[in-house]
């Protein structure tokens, strides 16, 4: 059987007819792409993830219990001074990388292109998200006399205008030797009958898979076995708005390596018990991430002895693993979330519908519910005016304002 009718057969098989007759009208070329892109496609793997946006999500409350934490502010100064030592080391032996995941563009706060690529408006000529980075990790280079690895993840859509950023602003004077770029995975997109959305370049649509895609993304872009090659014990993995973010904290990989636990995480307070984040927990004895949707109001107000929320410690994007965990969750299959969205896309006259109402989903996977694969996850508890001022809204909360207000704040310190 030729490729073509292999495809076929494929599409007639998942109830994906109209790509098939779209498949026949197209000119020799475009068949051809149309027919690599299906054969990658895992449609079994599409079909099970369309068939539970039709499941009610089971909530079992009891098996919640809060998880242990360590203050940052409160460590004594030999716990302080045993953590940053130990941490100390492992960066200067050049066991230490960093990655950052930035696939996202920057539309919810009306900027056009990579979200690494906005500019905030501080100290009056303004700095990029990527450049805020960039400082962070040469002043750890500079105190630790190293360069650190650095990874960044794009997503297809804004690999290209990284790169040209990146390389058209010098990598703001960081070594690009030690800059690694690799693309995050997609799953396509589907309509409420479970049909594969059509783009306007006659391919099936497809969107990042979500944060969580982090971990088989680095395996499959050959980075893990690079860092691997590199001699790299511990990598920590954040985003790329989050100008506040310390991509070398000492104090969190030494407290990784004295608890001998392969995940590590950062927190802050929930600034109330209502406030919209995930906070970390015990579920069924392992640690997870439970969002805000999942927790009940009286669990979300519980206090303990001192007064403090029961689960306060909010998850920020600030992760710490061994080199073997990211390992191990790259060879898994994580959970996935489904998003009901508004994509555009061409129906079979070939004329472009652009929806009023959400009339599709994306698939998602979460960097955090990878923690569950583990026992125990060690967490220190940071400050959010020293470590937490995201850059995720137009206005309001986590703002440009917010954030630079933030950052100037920290800085003038």
């Amino acid at each position: 059987m030729d490729k073509k009718q292999e495809t076929i057969e494929i599409l007639k098989e998942y109830n994906q007819e109209h790509i098939i007759r779209l498949l026949n009208k197209l000119n020799k070329e475009n068949q051809e792409k149309l027919i690599k892109q299906i054969q990658s496609i895992d449609f079994h793997q599409i079909t099970e993830l369309y068939n539970n946006t039709k499941k009610e999500i089971e909530f079992k409350e009891g098996k919640i219990e809060p998880v242990k934490y360590l203050d940052k502010a409160k460590l004594s100064e030999d716990q302080k001074i045993k953590f940053d030592e130990l941490g100390e080391q492992i960066i200067r032996a050049g066991q230490y990388a960093v990655v950052t995941m930035a696939g996202g563009q920057g539309t919810r706060l009306g900027h056009q292109g990579p979200k690494g690529t906005f500019k905030l408006d501080v100290y009056g000529k303004g700095k990029y998200l990527f450049e805020i980075l960039t400082e962070n990790l040469k002043e750890a280079n500079q105190k630790y006399d190293v360069t650190i690895p650095w990874y960044i993840m794009t997503s297809k859509e804004n690999n290209a205008e990284t790169v040209e950023f990146l390389e058209k602003h010098n990598y703001f004077g960081y070594n690009k030797n030690y800059v690694t770029i690799f693309t995050q995975s997609e799953l396509p997109l589907v309509d409420e009958e479970g049909k594969l959305l059509i783009g306007k370049d006659f391919m099936i649509k497809e969107a990042s898979d979500g944060n969580g895609g982090t971990y088989s993304s680095l395996r499959a872009s050959g980075c893990l076995a690079e860092m691997k090659e590199k001699g790299i014990k511990w990598v920590f993995i954040g985003g790329v708005d989050n100008v506040l973010l310390k991509m070398a904290d000492v104090t969190l990989l030494g407290m990784a390596k004295d608890k001998k636990v392969q995940i590590a995480s950062k927190s802050v307070v929930k600034a109330n018990p209502h406030e919209k984040v995930g906070v970390f927990g015990k579920m069924n004895g392992h640690p997870k991430v439970i969002e805000y949707t999942e927790l009940p109001t009286k669990m979300a107000e519980l206090r303990d002895r001192n007064g403090e929320l029961k689960y306060g410690e909010s998850h920020i994007m600030c992760n710490l693993y061994t080199i073997e965990a990211i390992e191990k969750i790259s060879k898994e299959v994580l959970m996935y979330h489904s998003a009901h969205k508004k994509n555009s896309y061409i129906d079979e006259s070939g004329k472009e519908i652009i929806p009023e109402e959400p009339n599709s989903y994306k698939f998602e996977s979460f960097i955090f519910d990878a923690f569950e694969f583990f026992d125990d996850i060690a967490i220190l508890r940071g400050k959010r005016e020293d470590d937490f001022a995201p850059v995720k809204n137009k206005d309001g909360v986590d703002s440009p304002k917010t954030a630079k207000e933030l950052y100037e704040k920290f800085w003038n310190k």
